[in-house]
């Protein structure tokens, strides 16, 4: 089976392979094509662009596809930035304009309000009208300062895991991979394409 990675963020990609890899499976990603298509994001939910961009990739290759879409529900922001995490901070914006952004907006506020939950829905695309979709979350708090570690990407260097003791930026990638949102939506992901390979 050839597996199509839908995606252009190359952070994602490099997640992504991390935990696909020992499959029988051949992983392409955008660099493997000449017209890789970016898949406007125009859906109200993470559901809705996971599978506009899992289904959109398959139109364009013929290949499955699998796309996630992720993001971050703060509670005191009323689940803010949640499916506009990307783009939370303006157009064009840098991860670090986003972490900046939500520590703004975050300031003052105590330690037991800045619960938040990273949400990731992957969704697998095998064909016309055969799309399967899971989600993993991990649960934690925003830190009042960004973390020093340069690993990870995104908020992480903001999102302090309990358990750990640490942000996701201070973790491994295996670390991160074992407990994370898109970790955790991988691992069932790898479950469905292990029944489909054994069909």
């Amino acid at each position: 089976m050839k597996l199509v990675l839908a995606t252009n963020n190359q952070d994602k990609v490099r997640e992504m392979k991390n935990l696909l890899d020992d499959l029988d499976i051949e992983i392409l990603t955008s660099k493997d094509f000449d017209d890789f298509p970016e898949i406007e994001e125009t859906g109200e939910t993470l559901d809705d662009n996971a599978i506009l961009k899992a289904e959109g990739i398959f139109k364009v290759t013929g290949l499955p596809s699998l796309a996630d879409d992720s993001g971050l529900a703060v509670d005191f922001l009323d689940g803010a930035p949640g499916v506009y995490s990307s783009r939370f901070a303006g157009p064009d914006c840098t991860y670090d304009d986003n972490n900046t952004k939500l520590l703004q907006e975050m300031q003052g506020v105590s330690r037991e309000r800045r619960t938040a939950r990273f949400s990731c829905v992957i969704a697998i695309c095998f064909g016309e009208g055969d799309t399967e979709l899971v989600e993993g979350n991990a649960e934690g708090f925003i830190t009042e300062e960004k973390a020093k570690a340069s690993a990870g990407f995104g908020y992480d260097p903001v999102f302090f895991y309990p358990p750990h003791g640490k942000t996701f930026a201070e973790l491994t990638l295996d670390e991160k991979n074992a407990i994370s949102h898109r970790g955790l939506a991988l691992k069932a992901a790898k479950a469905i394409l292990n029944q489909r390979l054994s069909r």
